[in-house]
């Protein structure tokens, strides 16, 4: 999940390969694209990579069972000719059965419910573990020793948890806090969307036919870009609004903001000035929860991909000492060590 790039960039390379700058305007990516999806296909979005990638073109088409989610499409195009190179399913491939793994244990319905409790005795574990860890007595430096236990798992327990449970405290927290929005909703400056809300926006279908097409959109955009384009959005049956995501320039050195080209509606009506949409990486919790300990690129990720594999160790440890006797007769307590319980 913190490789997530890199890992698909490993699995399939023709899809982050550097090919060439995007030449073409967007109604070609679009056409190209569509010369190779079925009939209920419609284009959601166009995402162009600023280093020089493939130009991806996300479809989607109604569930095949009333109140499913859409089903959506990504097609890889060469950002120089419009040629397509790859062609796959948004639901299918590896990472994304760890995504769906990940959020709700591939159990419909109930399945973000239960990694949500989950997340809440894991926050409850780690901060016991905290308090159990800390030393009664001697300077937080004897906590650190290895041998404040007799047997070997426990000191694997006590030393790998130290290095974890900070980090593991506050993804079980913002697990949580994913997975109950409503009850986290007070802390957020927008309010948490209901469960209805939130699969009606999933079920929105793309425009077939936008009064303005997509040339038309990007023209419109030019006055307010700071940069290349990045995302072109189609308008729904929900959203009447066909948006265009610029990068942002810097405000005193903090902006979350994305200055967006003004939307271009059913009619072709234009409002005078561009909207600025909110954080680019959604709301608070959706921020600190892929992205704790990773604040500094690329070293920030290994940083906290790097902390994920103690957490084996401090899972399996607990269970050997209880099933292999702890310390029983073959492993008799010694006298206490410095700093330990």
């Amino acid at each position: 999940m913190v490789w997530h790039d890199w890992l698909d960039a490993k699995l399939e390379p023709q899809r982050h390969q550097p090919i060439g700058p995007a030449v073409l305007p967007p109604s070609a990516y679009a056409a190209a694209a569509r010369a190779v999806l079925s009939q209920d296909d419609r284009i959601t979005t166009i995402r162009f990579d600023a280093d020089r990638g493939p130009v991806m073109v996300t479809a989607s088409k109604p569930a095949p069972a009333a109140g499913g989610r859409p089903e959506r499409t990504n097609v890889w195009l060469d950002p120089r000719d419009a040629q397509v190179i790859d062609r796959a399913s948004a639901s299918s491939g590896p990472l994304q059965v760890m995504h769906v793994l990940h959020g709700s244990l591939m159990v419909p319905g109930w399945g973000r419910t239960i990694v949500g409790w989950v997340g809440v005795f894991m926050l409850v574990s780690s901060l016991s573990g905290m308090w159990l860890w800390w030393p009664l007595s001697g300077s937080f430096a004897t906590g650190l020793r290895w041998r404040r236990r007799n047997t070997l798992s426990a000191n694997l327990h006590y030393l790998a948890g130290f290095w974890i449970m900070i980090p593991l405290a506050m993804l079980s927290f913002t697990g949580a806090w994913i997975s109950f929005p409503k009850v986290f909703g007070a802390f957020e400056t927008r309010p948490a969307p209901s469960a209805q809300a939130r699969a009606a926006s999933q079920r929105a279908r793309p425009l077939a036919r936008p009064t303005t097409n997509v040339d038309q959109a990007v023209a419109a955009a030019n006055a307010f870009a700071t940069g290349p384009l990045q995302v072109l959005a189609w308008p729904t049956d929900q959203k009447g609004g066909m948006e265009n995501l610029l990068p942002a320039a810097r405000r005193a050195g903090r902006n979350h903001g994305r200055p967006t080209a003004p939307p271009i509606r059913e009619g072709g009506q234009t409002p005078p000035s561009p909207k600025t949409l909110g954080p680019p990486h959604g709301p608070l919790w959706q921020q600190r929860h892929p992205g704790m300990g990773a604040p500094s690129g690329r070293g920030g990720y290994f940083s906290l991909g790097g902390n994920s594999f103690p957490a084996p160790v401090v899972a399996v440890t607990p269970g050997t000492t209880f099933f292999g006797g702890g310390e029983s007769k073959k492993n008799p307590p010694g006298p206490p060590l410095p700093g330990a319980f």
